[in-house]
């Protein structure tokens, strides 16, 4: 009853354009707002993360119908946010930095 899985040829263009979307999106609120950026530069990760090794997990026990394209977009939603904070941080677009009258 399972449909004829994809081939990874199939899988590869709209996993470019998914990974394109996501630095575009990140490199503008990067530009718009660096610590907020920052925040959802570590949220957004973890969250896919987490969410990513459930359904591996769930997966292994019992094998559903997600397509491979769901595994592999959480994977670029976890390394996506992570590359383009690196690059900004990096080439010197990030200019936050912790403001140590806030301990005060």
């Amino acid at each position: 009853m399972y449909d004829k899985p994809q081939s990874w040829t199939a899988l590869i263009r709209p996993s470019i354009e998914l990974f394109l979307a996501e630095c575009i999106l990140f490199s503008l609120v990067w530009l718009w707002h660096d610590y907020i950026a920052k925040f959802l530069t570590l949220l957004i990760p973890m969250i896919c993360a987490g969410v990513l090794i459930v359904s591996l997990i769930a997966e292994f026990l019992d094998r559903s119908k997600v397509s491979r394209f769901y595994y592999l977009a959480m994977g670029i939603s976890v390394l996506s946010p992570i590359l383009v904070a690196l690059f900004m941080i990096l080439s010197g677009f990030a200019t936050w930095s912790f403001d140590q009258s806030l301990l005060k």
